[in-house]
């Protein structure tokens, strides 16, 4: 029997509901799970992995919505209905037929995140995957308050003369939001 090799997914992660957007382009392979889809955009995006989180993605054998999360999550009390994030791969879920999936991060701040696969390609030679190839706009810090406190930070860290901006300065360090770096990024902390 002939192994399949796997395909590179590009997919273009997008934090909903901030404007200008704040969105990271990524390679993965096909045959990579959700679990270590988690660990990309945690990465890419720049979360510190602090929090709860669970994807919702369209299952294309049974048409239903399928909840995918941690097995820590699956493994608590009242948690049957989610699936292992390690125990289903993203291959198995997305095709160009199925572009769309959802990212739930933080469930006090809310994070959500569209995932959109954009293109199937080849594996290049020498390439280690997964890789960030683009993006736009640093992420919020964490525990900010969600898209609010987020609005609220960016508003006290453009006026040195607000009574908090030494206070916020002090929290979340210099943070520029207009600043992204993609190949600063590291996408290997689970290997």
């Amino acid at each position: 029997m002939t192994k399949i090799s796997p395909k590179v997914f590009q997919f273009k992660i997008k934090l909903c509901d901030i404007t200008p957007m704040i969105w990271r382009r990524v390679h993965v392979l096909s045959d990579s799970t959700f679990g270590d889809l988690h660990y990309v955009i945690q990465d890419a995006m720049g979360w510190e992995f602090s929090h709860l989180h669970e994807f919702t993605a369209l299952n294309p054998k049974t048409e239903a919505w399928d909840r995918i999360a941690s097995s820590d999550e699956v493994a608590e009390e009242g948690m049957g209905d989610l699936i292992s994030q390690d125990s289903v791969t993203i291959g198995s879920y997305f095709s160009l037929g199925n572009k769309k999936a959802e990212y739930t991060y933080d469930f006090g701040d809310n994070w959500e995140h569209e995932i959109i696969l954009e293109k199937i390609l080849d594996v290049a030679d020498g390439v280690k995957y997964p890789l960030c190839v683009a993006g736009k706009r640093a992420c919020p810090p964490e525990d900010c308050g969600g898209v609010w406190g987020y609005y609220n930070l960016v508003k006290i860290l453009s006026d040195p003369k607000h009574e908090e901006y030494e206070s916020m300065l002090e929290w979340c360090g210099k943070f520029v939001p207009e600043e992204f770096y993609p190949k600063e990024v590291c996408l290997n902390s689970r290997t």
